[in-house]
């Protein structure tokens, strides 16, 4: 029987209803209970929105994109690309004339907006196609071309796909000499209808809009031309892997090739950066809290003074009594981390579930976002711990003294 952790298990676990270190003993439990509750929510919480922003950027970005390293545009017409594309790991391979144009609707004021020009077969392995709220996502219509809006670009120009009125397209023409007199004549001019409104997220919403690819590259003047190409992969396939592959057949001179992760760079840097952030705010409160555990103690090794002195009596080594409190701040902290960590994975299953917290105002979704990671719930545990044995080990340093501990002086009395 270990003896030190039998005391200490007594000490925390005595019916003393009125002993006041037992109860300061048991709010230290709480105390780590409630703040481990508090971080294990609190951090699925961050990591249900860091994976709905995730999510919401994946299905508006592809797996891999293929960008010219210097200029606007690169030509499609070059080996390396068609061999790309004939790669058994591509499901969908577009190509992509991006740039910023104006539209106007209605008479309305003009607004700059992201024109996107894709191809048809865009949109049947694209996730964006869940995402349409008004109409859907045909570019042509026959002969006629279409567009498809983000949701707060559509409010900006008043467009409605249900209207018949067309929706007007301008951008500088590359080849016509500016008239002063009449600046609006080197503007390239094109009419199509909105065929579609979609809401992913308010960066894209109010930004894009999506048209053919043939009218995006004769309102630019390009003829094989394109603004970068998408590459969407097989579900099986490894994007790391494939990237290592597709590197090696792209000049390094002429083009880039981005993954997910590379293509939002700064907005994956500034996630990590705010989870760590709040990591250690967090981390900080439970530091405060623990300083219970250091009181509680403290308060024990004084109340126990008799305790000590028959326990020295009866050959306990000094390294045995630091043991029983060093223990009890270790159970501290054990329990309370425990039950805190159990009530707190509870309460994100609950909220998952069943959506207690509801989110204010008009979001895709109507509660909070929770994802309990082990990686989390892991290092919560062992940063708790090593915290509460840290303060057991201070108050048995600072409160434990050496007097108190050295063995019983013999008396001379006969």
């Amino acid at each position: 029987m270990n003896l030190p952790l039998f005391i200490a298990r007594r000490y925390l676990f005595a019916k003393k209803s009125h002993n006041v270190i037992n109860i300061i003993s048991w709010i230290s439990v709480l105390g780590m209970m409630v703040g481990t509750m508090a971080f294990i929510v609190i951090l699925s919480v961050y990591n249900g929105f860091d994976q709905l922003v995730q999510t919401l950027y994946h299905t508006f970005d592809s797996d891999l994109v293929i960008r010219p390293k210097m200029g606007k545009y690169i030509d499609t017409v070059d080996p390396s690309l068609e061999q790309i594309r004939q790669d058994p790991s591509i499901l969908a391979y577009n190509e992509v004339v991006e740039e910023t144009v104006i539209l106007q609707y209605l008479g309305r004021p003009v607004v700059s907006a992201t024109m996107k020009g894709v191809d048809e077969h865009f949109f049947t392995h694209s996730p964006l196609v869940d995402y349409i709220i008004q109409g859907d996502f045909k570019l042509k219509f026959g002969d006629i071309d279409q567009a498809a809006l983000g949701r707060g670009l559509a409010t900006s120009l008043g467009v409605n796909v249900h209207f018949k009125d067309p929706l007007y397209l301008y951008f500088p023409s590359r080849s016509a000499s500016v008239n002063l007199l009449n600046p609006q004549a080197a503007l390239l001019e094109k009419r199509l209808f909105p065929a579609g409104i979609f809401s992913v997220e308010q960066n894209y919403d109010s930004k894009y809009f999506f048209v053919p690819l043939s009218l995006s590259r004769e309102i630019m003047e390009y003829t094989t031309e394109a603004s970068y190409i998408e590459l969407r992969l097989q579900p099986n396939a490894q994007p790391n892997k494939v990237q290592a592959r597709f590197a090696a057949l792209l000049d390094p001179d002429d083009y880039l090739l981005l993954n997910r992760y590379q293509q939002n760079e700064t907005l994956y840097k500034m996630m990590r950066t705010e989870k760590l952030v709040i990591y250690f705010l967090l981390l900080f409160v439970l530091l405060v809290i623990t300083c219970n555990i250091l009181g509680s103690i403290a308060l024990l090794i004084m109340e126990k003074r008799e305790d000590i002195e028959t326990l020295k009596s009866m050959g306990a080594s000094p390294i045995t009594i630091k043991r029983i409190f060093l223990f009890e701040g270790w159970i501290i902290a054990f329990f309370g981390t425990l039950s805190g960590l159990i009530l707190g994975v509870l309460l994100c299953f609950l909220q998952q579930r069943f959506g207690l917290i509801g989110l204010p105002g008009n979001y895709i979704i109507n509660a909070y976002p929770i994802q309990v990671q082990w990686g989390d719930m892991l290092s919560v545990l062992g940063s708790v711990w090593i915290i509460g044995y840290v303060a057991a080990r201070l108050s048995v340093y600072f409160f434990l003294t050496k007097p108190m501990l050295s063995a019983p002086q013999k008396s001379d009395e006969p």
